[in-house]
């Protein structure tokens, strides 16, 4: 994981570089890359949806799908850079698509906020993580009736 200073989404607002002190501070890829695939899945839907009400058009939105394809497959694969310096896992996807496929890339956040991109990519996590737990208990609870037999 890489922390190079890279131009933040608020930098416009500071003068130099983030303290390194604060950078590790408030990053969150160490934990949230877990998240990845849910964002992807999460990003793939939003620019589908961007190009069915025509914000964007069929080719930006099947150059977004692809790129984050590749980008999930990179991750995948452990090939993917994470960065501290990008803060989080949704930053370094969007920088990563955007090195891939240029401007169009920037598309991929219109009409939604970090939060939006939070609370996603959790409640995709968490929807595959209890279906995990109901079919586990569920075993669970035939493997103790089995045994009370």
């Amino acid at each position: 994981m890489t922390s190079k200073n890279t131009k933040k989404p608020w930098g416009g607002r500071f003068s130099g570089p983030t303290d390194s002190f604060v950078e590790q501070f408030t990053e969150s890829v160490s934990y949230d890359q877990r998240l990845a695939h849910y964002d992807i899945m999460g990003s793939i839907a939003h620019a589908q949806m961007l190009e069915k009400i025509k914000v964007i058009s069929k080719k930006e939105s099947s150059e977004i799908v692809n790129a984050l394809k590749e980008i999930e497959k990179e991750i995948q694969s452990d090939r993917f850079v994470w960065s501290t310096a990008l803060e989080d896992v949704h930053m370094n996807i969007e920088n990563s698509l955007v090195k891939i496929i240029g401007p169009v890339g920037k598309k991929i956040h219109l009409g939604r906020s970090r939060n939006d991109l939070v609370t996603t990519d959790l409640r995709l996590y968490l929807r595959e993580l209890s279906e995990f737990i109901i079919i586990r208990l569920r075993n669970l609870r035939f493997s103790l009736a089995k045994l009370a037999k």
